[in-house]
């Protein structure tokens, strides 16, 4: 494999140059490069470059997949094109405007939801982790600590705080991603959980802002209440920027922002977002009643290719809503635990099945990238995409796992690592929610790799004959 410079430099140069590309970042393992013109780049060429693995067109980026040295790359790309590795390059105001049609508009709305919770998996992890060891040495099953004791306490009021102010954190992340004012939006995410709301809320009493009647909830714990806030935020924000006097402006942007935005999010917003947002929850929640266990085979089945497309950011936000508010979650994250394991299978499967060196020895850093640090990215592309016959023990192996869990009613209670560690998420269930919870993930993966094994290559492939 080419080292990460050579990658860097050959990517630079298939996009058009550093003079095409106005933002440059990343992820756990995708190049996103924002494009003056995204007609130049030819995708089979970036896919050819020694150490590229695959390449998505979604939410107005480029991305490139490199892996997980993906970071190592991007401080290249920063140094050959002169970015800032803290702050790319700034979008320039001259780049071409992208006509704005019903897709642009739906990649911009996944785009605006994953910039706003990604951000947040370290601190939902962490949060989870503190509940998951917390199930795990409390009375329901090593009964190490009682309820009483400081440990316990202590775990319990860690792990709220993760979840608790989750509007604050949302306000810091949205209005980073729309590149407005992060105090104010941290602000905005306040005052949705300030406590004198939550005395109005738990007392049932009538309130008014302004003079305008509110339908008060509680807005901890949630998610869409925030981000619409935020969004129509950053138009109000900008519009008292350029219409006050730069002399007046350090009090009087700031102030009459809030000013126009407490009714805004309380009278509307907030209460349509936590609407929907139990809208859709209730509705899967049917969904998942009527499909029972064919449905989360299905979802499992097709979980891979809903996160290659974005398409899973609304069933991510939905989960983490779910979990948050109720609990626990047995359709979503119980079924993408189960594709999860699948893709690792179908990476071992490949690794059995392959005969050629390079391509086994690739195909077991993909098991172990996905086994031990939850990235599946290099095994969909690095081996997915390139026979494209693995994909079929990848979905059957999915399935088996994902119609087991809704068959045992496998339940996660806790949003955390994507790894093997994942069967923690089980753990504050019960010990019958996690057994079954470890058998679903191991039925994935084993089943995925014997099927990836038996169904994953044609006969004839280069790769499989004995060198």
């Amino acid at each position: 494999m080419a080292n990460n410079r050579e990658i860097a430099e050959s990517v630079l140069k298939a996009v058009g140059g550093a003079e095409n590309v106005t933002n440059a970042t990343h992820c756990m393992t995708r190049l996103r490069l924002n494009l003056k013109d995204d007609t130049i780049p030819k995708d089979d060429e970036v896919k050819a470059i020694d150490g590229v693995l695959g390449v998505v067109r979604s939410g107005g980026q480029y991305q490139v997949v490199i892996g997980q040295n993906v970071p190592k790359v991007y401080a290249e790309v920063c140094s050959i094109g002169g970015f800032s590795a803290k702050k790319a390059v700034e979008e320039n105001l001259d780049a071409p405007k992208e006509k704005l049609t019903p897709k642009k508009i739906f990649n911009n709305i996944l785009n605006y939801l994953a910039g706003s919770l990604t951000p947040l998996i370290p601190v939902i992890v962490a949060a989870a982790m503190f509940k998951t060891v917390l199930a795990i040495i409390g009375p329901d099953m090593l009964k190490l600590v009682d309820e009483q004791s400081d440990l316990y306490i202590l775990l319990n009021f860690v792990y709220n705080a993760g979840f608790y102010f989750l509007p604050i954190y949302l306000g810091y992340t949205a209005a980073k991603k729309l590149g407005t004012s992060e105090v104010l939006g941290m602000f905005l995410g306040g005052i949705l959980i300030a406590p004198g709301l939550l005395e109005l809320v738990n007392s049932g009493a009538k309130f008014t802002v302004y003079g305008i009647p509110a339908s008060l909830n509680d807005y901890s714990q949630s998610v869409l209440p925030m981000i619409l806030s935020v969004w129509v935020m950053k138009y109000v924000h900008n519009f008292f920027k350029k219409i006050i006097p730069d002399t007046l402006s350090t009090i009087f942007v700031p102030f009459l922002t809030m000013a126009v935005m407490v009714p805004v999010s309380l009278c509307a917003l907030a209460p349509l977002g936590s609407f929907v947002g139990n809208y859709v929850g209730d509705a899967l929640l049917k969904f998942g009643d009527f499909g029972g266990f064919a449905a989360m085979a299905v979802i499992a089945a097709l979980w891979a290719f809903l996160v290659m497309s974005g398409m899973h950011v609304v069933l991510v936000v939905t989960m983490i809503t779910l979990i948050m508010s109720q609990g626990s979650e047995a359709l979503i994250a119980p079924s993408a635990a189960c594709a999860t394991m699948a893709a690792v299978g179908m990476a071992l499967g490949g690794a059995l099945r392959l005969r050629d060196k390079k391509e086994r020895s690739l195909a077991y850093g993909y098991f172990v990238s996905g086994i031990l640090g939850g990235v599946t990215e290099p095994a969909l592309y690095g081996l997915g995409f390139k026979y494209k016959r693995p994909f079929i023990g990848l979905m059957i192996g999915a399935a088996v796992g994902a119609a087991y869990a809704g068959i045992t009613k496998v339940a996660t209670h806790t949003f955390g690592a994507s790894n093997f560690l994942v069967v923690l998420g089980y753990a504050p269930g019960g010990t019958a929610n996690l057994v079954n919870g470890i058998i679903s993930v191991a039925l994935s993966l084993v089943v995925a790799a014997i099927a990836t094994y038996l169904l994953g290559f044609k006969k004839d492939e280069p790769a499989i004959q004995k060198q």
